[in-house]
């Protein structure tokens, strides 16, 4: 496997948002893109793993494919696992770890015994140390037993910018934020508002979007432990993205003072101060910035873990109203879990997407043509 091969590359999305991603794979040229459960594939070099560990807003992980093989027992996944050419993309002196992600209609059907015999194939074949804590991890699917192999590159997952330190109490991830923003259409050339702003993800994710930073920048990967990596290709890859010059700014607000405070603080950090605004402000409070029309997205408390649902219905209802009778041209998501919630705003809702999993619930995105 040498750096110009190029095999199957499987960036992971929330289930529910594959197309989401797909077309964000689409809009950066990735080869052969293809939506799959839980996420999507495309087909590319160890660069392209790279980039788009580097670029994807949307995804939570890449995963590249490096082999495969068919065994029916234990003693036969032993056995090709040790003439599996594990130095073409592990190091013998990183730590490593087996997962094993997926078994189904296999012969093997111990998942734990197949991940040890795999372990020990890496650990007495490559020398690479087998650690729980590695922080890289091969991981085994088993379907009709066909054993593929894929190496986790992405390390921590990629919602983790490394610009944000301080988060709320029920925070959305940036990649989910990321993939919602496309979801109500937003390209980067309009303003944001949210009016529950918590840590500001939203807010600082389309300031990015519309400055062209590029996800990735601020934080490291484990591919950089693979035997694959190139520093000097690396860095010249990071090289290639110009931030553009914007004059929009994103609104965020809360009525709770350390959320506005940690918001201003992780838009410092991701540099976008110039393009964020952020206020205490209660949603009755609300005011249309001035300027073009553009979205107001917003993922309220839910009830399921933060507070009660029955007082949730007032907040909704008087969040809908101020953005029926103050928002006129703009377009509106509203997410939430429950459907009832989002209907006491009494707003205009397009037919709802499909149900995303998040943190043990379904969320769903709720949103609206520009308002009358």
């Amino acid at each position: 496997m040498t750096a110009e091969n190029t095999f199957e590359i499987f960036m992971t999305a929330p289930p529910g948002l594959e197309q989401a991603l797909l077309a964000e794979a689409k809009e950066l040229g990735f080869a052969a893109p293809k939506a799959v459960p839980g996420g999507v594939t495309v087909q590319g070099n160890w660069s392209e793993v790279w980039r788009a560990n580097l670029s994807l807003r949307g995804a939570a992980r890449v995963l590249a494919r490096i082999g495969e093989f068919r065994a029916f027992h234990l003693a036969q996944l032993d056995k090709r696992s040790r003439k599996f050419p594990w130095g073409d993309v592990l190091r013998p002196d990183v730590p490593v770890k087996v997962e094993v992600a997926t078994n189904k209609k296999s012969k093997i059907y111990h998942a734990g015994a197949a991940a040890q015999r795999v372990e020990k194939a890496i650990a007495e074949t490559l020398g690479a140390p087998v650690t729980k804590d590695a922080e890289l991890t091969v991981k085994l699917r088993i379907e009709d037993n066909l054993c593929v192999f894929s190496v986790d590159t992405s390390g921590e997952g990629l919602h983790k910018r490394g610009h944000k330190s301080a988060v709320g109490k029920a925070p959305m991830r940036e990649n989910l934020a990321a993939l919602f923003l496309r979801e109500c259409g937003f390209d980067g050339s309009e303003p944001v508002v949210d009016p529950m702003c918590g840590s500001g993800t939203f807010v600082i994710e389309a300031a990015e979007i519309a400055k062209g930073l590029l996800p990735g920048r601020s934080r490291s990967f484990a591919f950089d432990k693979l035997a694959t990596f190139d520093a000097a290709a690396w860095e010249e890859l990071k090289q290639q993205a110009a931030p553009r010059e914007t004059d929009l700014l994103f609104h965020g607000s809360d009525r709770n003072a350390g959320a506005v405070e940690m918001s201003a603080a992780n838009a410092g950090r991701a540099s976008v101060v110039e393009n964020t605004r952020f206020a205490q402000a209660a949603v009755s409070d609300l005011q249309r910035p001035d300027g073009p029309p553009g979205l107001v997205i917003v993922n309220p408390p839910y009830g399921a873990r933060i507070g009660n649902k029955k007082l949730l219905y007032a907040l909704y209802g008087a969040l809908g109203q101020v953005l029926m009778e103050r928002f006129t041209g703009w377009r509106v998501g509203i997410v939430t879990s429950e459907t009832s919630l989002a209907k006491a705003t009494n707003l205009p809702f397009l037919p709802f997407g499909a149900p995303v999993a998040h943190g043990g619930l379904k969320i769903r995105l709720f949103k609206t043509d520009p308002l009358p």
